[in-house]
């Protein structure tokens, strides 16, 4: 297998070559023809979909070969268990020729899920270890390839949008972070919907040397207007957090260009928090926002007590003497935060029951439970919570889950990876 191996890295330094100069539109191309000099065939790349219900192939208009270039639903394929799972899956003789096999890889950038990497191989290439672990770093480049390439054009953007976007959703999606981040110390996931109309509710993070700072908004309102609003609180809030501002100061920086700019005629709830990652103190503000939810070993264990202030845009000065707003509390390993919009738990289903705060809490401690990584599990609850609703909600839903992994040992030793981190450090790997 020496020889194959070394095919693989000419494979890789090919791609890694042609990818400097290459538009977005060519990276399938450029994928295919790397991974045919190792002998793969069919290379495809398949992107998940805003709403991660199906996985969409990046060269929609090439036809025939093994995967027809339609898409593969998440929830129904091998492909998409690889997918969910953050692992690589195989199945052998499901093509004409019987000594090769099909195999999904996961594309992976960071931590974030970007969709699967599909190919054949020689059967007896699934047994060189060394080949699976060189074939995952092929695997990597083409994740961070998508991510790097989706600046420089609209191809990407285009091929995992499958339906219209309004432009109050565009103005969202412009702004928000990766919506899944992991290392040694923090895990944070989030999810929104509706995807392709969402106005008013927004998140944001930032994880750094000994702290990790997140919050979700809920701005008043639907439409360009709404989104308007919160792309400015977002900004405000980014100003401030860089800046080294304190959560009080953070706050009063939002409500003034809030007020700056909409003279008191609309308004937006935000919970602001900050987490020391060394210790696991956390520091919570809310500004008529829902408290979080401390959940641990499986169960909830309650909602933060925070006294709340009114939204931002509705003082007429927000300064120091609020300082008894902040709270703190003393996490412990393993913890996890779960911040949450009204458009989550106010949903009603046709027969009018709230979607509620004990499902929300259930589908998260199940899933988890399950040993599934963290993106796959507000994944899941947000498709829950879409089918709860028939399929359409009536506000925007906005879900951020944070886990604190613990501190570091005496000695320095990070604490252990979450279930996320584990496997999207080891994704290679085969399972099943």
């Amino acid at each position: 297998m020496d020889a194959w191996l070394t095919r693989l890295e000419d494979g890789l330094d090919h791609l890694i070559h042609c990818s400097h100069v290459a538009t977005p539109d060519q990276l399938s191309a450029m994928v295919a023809e790397s991974a045919a000099m190792f002998g793969a065939g069919d290379a495809t790349i398949f992107l998940a979909d805003l709403q991660q219900r199906v996985l969409v192939p990046f060269d929609p208009e090439a036809g025939g070969g093994l995967h027809d270039r339609t898409p593969l639903k998440i929830d129904a394929t091998l492909a998409g268990r690889a997918f969910q799972q953050m692992q690589r899956l195989s199945q052998s003789g499901t093509t004409p020729e019987s000594d090769r096999a099909q195999v999904w890889l996961p594309l992976i950038d960071g931590v974030e899920r970007v969709g699967v990497l599909g190919m054949t191989l020689p059967s007896t290439a699934l047994a060189d270890e060394a080949g699976m672990a060189r074939l995952q770093r092929f695997a990597s480049v083409t994740a961070e390839l998508v991510v790097t390439k989706t600046a420089y054009g609209d191809s990407i953007v285009r091929v995992r949008r499958t339906q219209p976007m309004t432009l109050a959703a565009e103005v969202q999606w412009s702004l928000l972070p990766p919506l899944t981040f992991a290392n040694h110390a923090v895990t944070v996931a989030g999810g929104l919907e509706p995807a392709y109309e969402v106005a008013g509710d927004s998140l944001d993070y930032a994880v750094d040397v000994g702290t990790a700072k997140f919050a979700v908004f809920d701005g008043m309102g639907h439409g360009i207007v709404s989104a308007q609003l919160i792309s400015l609180v977002i900004a405000a809030y980014r100003n401030a957090r860089r800046s080294g501002q304190s959560l009080v100061d953070t706050a009063s920086h939002i409500e003034q260009a809030v007020n700056e700019v909409f003279r008191v005629e609309s308004f937006a709830t935000g919970l602001l928090c900050e987490l020391d990652t060394a210790n696991g103190v956390l520091t919570t503000l809310s500004a008529g926002h829902y408290a979080p939810l401390l959940l641990r070993d499986g169960r909830l264990v309650r909602e933060l007590a925070i006294e709340p202030l009114l939204p931002l845009g509705l003082h007429s000065e927000l300064g120091r003497s609020h300082d008894a707003a902040v709270t703190v509390e003393q996490l412990q390993p393993g913890d996890l935060l779960l911040l949450y919009t009204d458009g989550v738990v106010e949903a009603r289903s046709p027969d009018g029951a709230f979607f509620g705060q004990e499902r929300l809490v259930d589908l998260v401690t199940r899933n988890l439970a399950a040993d599934l990584p963290a993106p796959e599990t507000l994944r899941r609850v947000i498709h829950a919570l879409l089918e709860h609703q028939a399929g359409h909600l009536d506000d925007d839903a906005t879900l951020l889950l944070v886990e604190w992994h613990g501190p570091r040992g005496a000695d320095g030793t990070p604490p252990p990876l979450s279930e996320t981190g584990r496997r999207a450090l080891d994704p290679g790997r085969q399972e099943g």
